[in-house]
């Protein structure tokens, strides 16, 4: 895995540190500052047919997964924000050696939780905010006509200093708070 620099993840992953209930458990992949992957599986099965995807963060509750998050610093485009989404989607289990391989299963309700970089963009100049505005409404509109176990899905973009600064992101917060509760 790469040692490389990953501050937006790394603020990130502070912010759900410092929020979540003594209830909850965070598991953050390398580049959120933790040590391991985040692997997705689609079945108990653990196999390379199963495996659908790696996460940056996941929030445990009573054993289940109960907020996924990923993390977007470079790629932002609308293929990339949603392709996030449906692999996460189409998936039901954690499995990873640090849990002795065990499946842990999502809960019956879970939060796919989407963070955007905005570092690379000028301002004035994109329209990224509108768009993923967009596809956020998009993806909410189809998870009633899904059988994921995803039920709520929010998209929150900025910088480095938004997720560090708690006015900036009241609304993330709020959000964390209400779902590890």
């Amino acid at each position: 895995m790469s040692k490389k620099s990953h501050p937006l993840h790394l603020a990130v992953a502070k912010l759900f540190e410092n929020t979540l209930s003594p209830d909850c458990y965070l598991i953050k992949d390398e580049a959120c500052g933790g040590d391991q992957r985040i692997p997705l599986f689609a079945s108990k099965e653990k196999s390379r047919k199963t495996w659908y995807c790696d996460v940056d963060l996941i929030v445990l509750k009573d054993d289940k997964i109960k907020i996924i998050v990923e993390i977007e610093e470079s790629n932002l485009g609308p293929t990339q924000v949603c392709g996030k989404y449906l692999t996460s989607a189409l998936t039901r289990f954690y499995i990873h050696e640090s849990n002795n391989n065990e499946p842990i299963r999502m809960d019956d309700s879970v939060t796919f939780i989407q963070i955007m970089g905005c570092k690379k963009l000028k301002v004035d100049k994109t329209s990224k905010f509108e768009q993923w505005e967009n596809i956020e409404e998009s993806i909410n509109q189809i998870l009633q006509v899904t059988d994921s176990k995803i039920t709520k899905y929010r998209l929150f973009y900025g910088n480095t200093s938004h997720f560090t600064n708690h006015e900036k992101c009241r609304e993330l917060i709020n959000l964390i708070k209400n779902e590890c509760k």
